[in-house]
């Protein structure tokens, strides 16, 4: 931790202030400079814990953690094991989840997940819970839809991913599908979050727009101190109003890939906005380090009731996986 001093702090205060620091981080080392603390201690979490405490101290101007201090279990975390959460595919070392938007009829879906499956999807996109800014947006089929789920899971043998926009869904999700994800707008939402962590379900967990990487690895933090082990980072890029510049924030998957051995795919999907820019910014994100990949795809992009536009069809979804076997081993 570094406690920035305010200015001008007069030698008996900043004595009084070491000694309410020694209190209350008990065992730590603090190394004074003009400007500035810097403290060791010997569990990262207490400095969490203290650091409203430590901001209300005389003298102090701010705090500041560092990653391994803010995010210890996320920077010390053990990677899941891939080959198990991905048990019904015999590809366990990239993960390439695809499939429409959202579930919106039986039909369609099915073909899709088939041919998804020939094509070498090794998890099926299967959101059945939109959360859609306008109420008169298509919102999902709901729980009617975990029905096509079942069948599409019996009939290509693959994992389903599918969103939870609440603490009431995890349940059902729980019985039809095999990993929860927490979309870009509920990464902030710490009570979802700790259900999700409590429901025993993998979670896969997107960054919001905007969201900094600690952001992002503290909402990964509290899946992990609430008992889930078993967590896909996923990065979705930025939203911005100019087309020239939408796209992943490969910087920031990059740090993602070098801070935790918790495996970190990408959504270019969502990030492009456009399905004649999605194998590019997918491509871009295996050469940079990606674990794998989640790519809206199915048979029909232009009869599609949500995100037709950034939706791959079988052909295009085939190519890519093609690419990408040339950059990573499938």
């Amino acid at each position: 931790m570094i406690i920035r001093l305010k200015p001008g702090i007069k030698a008996k205060d900043l004595e009084n202030l070491c000694r309410a620091l020694t209190e209350l981080l008990p065992d730590s080392a603090f190394i004074r400079g003009r400007e500035f603390i810097t403290v060791q201690a010997p569990a990262p979490e207490l400095l969490s814990e203290r650091s409203a405490a430590i901001e209300n101290l005389p003298g102090v101007f701010s705090t500041e953690l560092s990653l391994g201090e803010a995010c210890p279990m996320v920077v010390k975390a053990a990677p899941p094991d891939l080959a198990s959460l991905f048990k019904k595919t015999e590809r366990k070392n990239f993960i390439l989840i695809a499939g429409p938007c959202a579930v919106e009829d039986e039909a369609s879906y099915l073909a899709s997940a088939i041919k998804l499956k020939a094509a070498g999807a090794c998890a099926l996109r299967a959101a059945v819970f939109k959360p859609r800014t306008s109420p008169y947006a298509f919102q999902g089929l709901g729980a009617k839809g975990f029905g096509i789920i079942k069948k599409a899971r019996r009939a290509t043998g693959l994992p389903a991913v599918t969103e939870a926009t609440s603490e009431s869904q995890l349940a059902s999700i729980g019985k039809f599908c095999d990993i929860a994800q927490i979309g870009a707008r509920n990464m902030r939402n710490y009570e979802l979050l700790k259900a999700a962590a409590r429901s025993g379900l993998p979670v896969l967990l997107k960054r919001a727009p905007g969201a900094t990487l600690k952001e992002w690895l503290l909402s990964a933090e509290y899946l992990l101190k609430h008992g889930n082990g078993e967590i896909i980072l996923c990065e979705r890029g930025d939203s911005f109003s100019k087309p020239d510049r939408r796209g992943l924030n490969l910087e920031i998957l990059r740090a993602a890939v070098k801070a935790t051995a918790l495996p970190v795919i990408a959504d270019p999907s969502h990030a492009a906005g456009d399905r004649a820019l999605v194998s590019a910014q997918a491509l871009a994100a295996v050469k940079a380090g990606a674990d794998g990949l989640m790519i809206e795809a199915c048979l029909c992009p232009e009869k599609a009731l949500v995100d037709g536009h950034q939706t791959l069809n079988i052909p295009e979804f085939s190519a890519l996986v093609k690419q990408v076997k040339k950059l990573r081993e499938l």
